[in-house]
C-alpha cells in the first residue's frame, strides 16, 4: 500500500490532533499557519518544513504533497480548501465544511474540476455505540421510528472564547451549532435522513459580552420518514460537560446513547435484541480546561489512506458535509424568523 503524503493548514489543537496521527498512518511533509510560531512549533516537533504562507507550502511542496488537511477557522475552510484543489491536491476539511451552502457547493465543485476528492471529518461517526445504533437501524430493529432527542449539555467557558482569535467571531466561527455541536448534527442527517421541517429558538445568556451569536438553542424538527425530533443545545452547563446524548423512541425499542460524548449505551429495550460486547469508546480529544469530542481522527485519516489507494469508501463524502451545514443554516434561519438577532 501506498504511503500518503500530507501537508496541514492550521497549527492550533486540531491541527496538532492531525500531526499526530498522520505521523502513526502515512507521511507528514510539511505544515503552515499564519502564527509563525505555531508553525514552526509543530514543524519542528515532527521534522518537516513549517510556513506562513500557503502558496508557498503548496507551490515548494508540490511534488510531495498529496492531501491537505485544512484545520483553521471554520470561516476559512471554503477559501483554503479551493486554495489547495487547484493546486492538484486532496482535501481533508475538518468541521464543519465551511459556513454556508454556497461555499459548501464551491468546494464540491473544485474538487471535480481537479479531480480530486474531498474528505470531511466527521469522527463521532466512528464511535462504537453510533456505529452499533447506525446498524441497528439499517436493520429495521427499531421498526418506525417516532420520535428523535439530541441533547448537547457542554461548557464553555470565558476564557475559552478569549484565549482564541476567532472563536466567538460570528464570520470565522459562525455560532455554537458549527463550532460545538456541528457532529451531532450530522448524525440526525446520517441516521435518520433529511429535515423538512425546522422551528428555532435562541438566545445567549451567559456569554453577552464575548461572542457574537447564540450560547443556547431549542430546535423542533420533522423528518421526511415523518419523525419529529428535538435538539436541545447549550454551552452553559455549569463548571464542565454534562451530556451529549442521542434517544431514539421506535415502534419496536427504545434506545439511549449518552454519557458527555454519545459514547455510552444508557438505555436499551429493543424487541429481541440486546446490545452488548461494544469496542470501547476512545477518550474525548482533552484541550485542557475543556473537552471536545471523541477521539477518532485516526479512522478519518485511515479512512483517506484507504480511499486512496482504493480500499475503501469515503467515509463522509462532500455532499453529506453540505448537508450539515445546510440544516444549520436552516436552524439559524428559523431562530431568526422567531426574533433571533442574526
Amino acid at each position: 500500500m501506498a504511503k500518503i503524503n500530507f501537508g496541514i493548514i492550521g497549527c492550533g489543537r486540531i491541527g496538532n490532533r492531525h500531526a499526530e496521527y498522520i505521523s502513526q498512518i502515512a507521511n507528514l511533509e510539511a505544515v503552515c499557519d499564519i502564527d509563525y510560531d505555531s508553525a514552526r512549533a509543530l514543524g519542528t516537533k515532527y521534522g518537516v518544513p513549517y510556513y506562513e504562507d500557503i502558496d508557498e507550502m503548496l507551490s515548494e511542496e508540490n511534488n510531495k504533497i498529496d492531501v491537505v488537511s485544512v484545520c483553521t477557522p471554520n470561516g476559512l475552510h471554503a477559501e483554503h480548501s479551493i486554495k489547495a484543489f487547484k493546486a492538484g491536491k486532496h482535501v481533508l476539511c475538518e468541521k464543519p465544511m465551511a459556513l454556508t451552502v454556497k461555499d459548501c457547493e464551491k468546494m464540491i465543485k473544485e474538487a471535480e474540476d481537479a479531480n480530486k476528492r474531498l474528505f470531511v471529518v466527521k469522527q463521532n461517526r466512528f464511535n462504537p455505540p453510533v456505529e452499533e445504533l447506525k446498524r441497528i437501524i439499517y436493520n429495521n430493529l427499531l421498526g418506525e421510528i417516532y420520535s428523535i432527542q439530541l441533547n448537547c449539555f457542554w461548557n464553555r467557558n470565558m476564557d475559552y472564547y478569549k484565549n482564541s482569535t476567532w472563536k466567538g467571531n460570528k464570520l470565522l466561527d459562525g455560532g455554537t451549532l458549527f463550532t460545538q455541536f456541528s457532529h451531532f448534527i450530522d448524525l440526525l442527517y446520517w441516521l435518520f435522513g433529511d429535515i423538512v421541517d425546522i422551528n428555532a429558538y435562541m438566545g445567549n445568556f451567559a456569554h453577552k459580552d464575548i461572542i457574537e451569536f447564540e450560547d443556547t438553542g431549542v430546535v423542533a424538527l420533522k423528518f421526511d420518514n415523518g419523525a419529529l425530533g428535538t435538539i436541545n443545545y447549550t454551552v452553559n452547563s455549569y463548571n464542565k460537560n454534562m451530556e451529549g446524548s442521542l434517544t431514539v423512541f421506535g415502534e419496536k425499542g427504545t434506545i439511549k446513547i449518552g454519557g458527555q460524548y454519545l459514547n455510552v449505551v444508557e438505555y436499551q429495550n429493543i424487541e429481541g435484541y440486546e446490545i452488548k460486547d461494544l469496542k470501547e469508546s476512545k477518550p474525548a480529544n482533552n484541550y485542557g480546561f475543556y473537552q471536545g469530542s471523541m477521539s477518532n481522527h485516526d479512522k478519518t485519516i485511515k479512512n483517506v489512506v484507504d480511499v486512496l489507494n482504493n480500499k475503501g469508501a469515503n467515509a463522509v463524502t462532500g455532499l453529506e458535509g453540505l448537508k450539515t451545514v445546510q440544516i444549520i443554516n436552516e436552524i439559524y434561519n428559523s431562530a431568526i424568523l422567531n426574533g433571533v438577532k442574526s
